[in-house]
């Protein structure tokens, strides 16, 4: 699975820690919490819980604002483009995957037919009855065998 760029999700900081971690004032995480610039995680009470992916999007946040000169809705749209992004890498990930595992079977399906089919040019040789004829019993792109009068 794809590594996520904003870090750990574990809420543990509280907001006072989160705004020295980050360089901003506790109101500018407030602020940004009601934009839905950062949501952090809330304690039974209510109190926010940050997590050190909010810490790494506080200092994302301050960097696009400063260095970039981007305002917050900008800045919220790229933050949303980039979940996007790692959400799409992951289901990539995973249709990837399920792919390689169905061109597998699809391999093995193969190599079963093959199988079978040889035995059926050699008269049947090496079935289980002993030499009885294989019939298709369904017609596809792979044909499956079975012995005649096994029906």
């Amino acid at each position: 699975m794809t590594r996520d760029p904003f870090g750990d999700d574990t809420p543990v900081y509280v907001i006072s820690v989160a705004a020295e971690l980050s360089g901003l004032h506790p109101q500018t995480l407030r602020t940004y919490d009601r934009m839905g610039l950062v949501s952090p995680g809330r304690t039974t009470g209510r109190g926010r819980r940050y997590s050190m992916r909010d810490i790494v999007m506080l200092r994302e946040i301050q960097r696009l604002s400063q260095e970039e000169g981007i305002n917050l809705a900008g800045i919220k749209h790229i933050l949303e483009l980039q979940r996007e992004n790692v959400r799409l890498r992951d289901e990539l990930e995973r249709a990837h995957a399920s792919l390689n595992q169905l061109a597998g079977e699809l391999e093995s399906t193969r190599a079963v037919a093959a199988r079978l089919a040889q035995q059926a040019r050699q008269g049947g040789a090496g079935t289980s009855s002993g030499g009885g004829d294989l019939v298709p019993i369904h017609r596809t792109r792979v044909v499956l065998w079975h012995e005649r009068g096994r029906e």
